[in-house]
């Protein structure tokens, strides 16, 4: 990845999005060529030096069965939104800005393995839905539905692990901006509804 000095993102930044609850896809390279499927995954930061993810495939999905070639990669997207000149203050000074896209994201290369194993599965599929279903009112359990079913749906799917050698990510959050220019991309991404955009800008000008 293309990662210039300042938009190379910090570690704490690193473990934020690697952390956060959300779908990323998982590429491999096949003696298919490449495959790609989105996933949910579960950040498990004790396992190896850097940590790994946690997902799992439909049964049916030939990527598992296909055994990856070199690094597999995981491409994790946090907040991204287009930038309109017309919301930077110097656009009224000198007129010389252009439309851009703040994003963030992380390229996550390590390992791939597989777990066909229904304990392994078991315990998956229970922490990713205690990280969705936690902050609700009424949060769903795997035990609310049948024991018979939860077996045969778990018999559908295998488990992936990533364990992670290295993690590339970038934050391009307006850092080359003035002050001003990002006060006014705060304010144009708030005003447009997309305040996980906003609050990231902020977040990064702070420091």
């Amino acid at each position: 990845m293309y990662i210039p000095a300042h938009f190379a993102a910090d570690p704490h930044a690193v473990q934020q999005l690697l952390a956060r609850p959300g779908a990323a896809n998982l590429v491999t390279m096949t003696d298919q060529g490449l495959l790609a499927t989105l996933l949910p995954f579960v950040y498990e930061p004790s396992a190896g030096e850097l940590g790994a993810l946690h997902g799992h495939l439909a049964r049916n999905n030939p990527q598992w069965s296909s055994a990856p070639i070199g690094e597999a990669l995981v491409i994790i997207e946090g907040p991204d939104a287009y930038i309109s000149p017309s919301w930077y203050a110097s656009k009224a000074e000198h007129g010389r800005v252009v439309p851009t896209w703040n994003y963030t994201t992380a390229h996550v290369y390590g390992e791939l393995k597989i777990y066909d194993d229904a304990e392994w599965l078991a315990r998956h599929v229970r922490r990713l839905t205690g990280l969705h279903e936690g902050e609700r009112e009424h949060p769903w359990s795997v035990d609310d539905a049948p024991e018979r079913f939860i077996a045969g749906q778990l018999r559908a799917i295998v488990g992936v692990e990533l364990v992670i050698s290295r993690v590339e990510a970038k934050e391009k959050l307006s850092q080359n901006r003035s002050d001003s220019d990002v006060q006014s991309v705060v304010a144009g991404l708030r005003a447009t509804g997309q305040e996980a955009s906003a609050a990231a800008v902020e977040r990064v000008r702070r420091g």
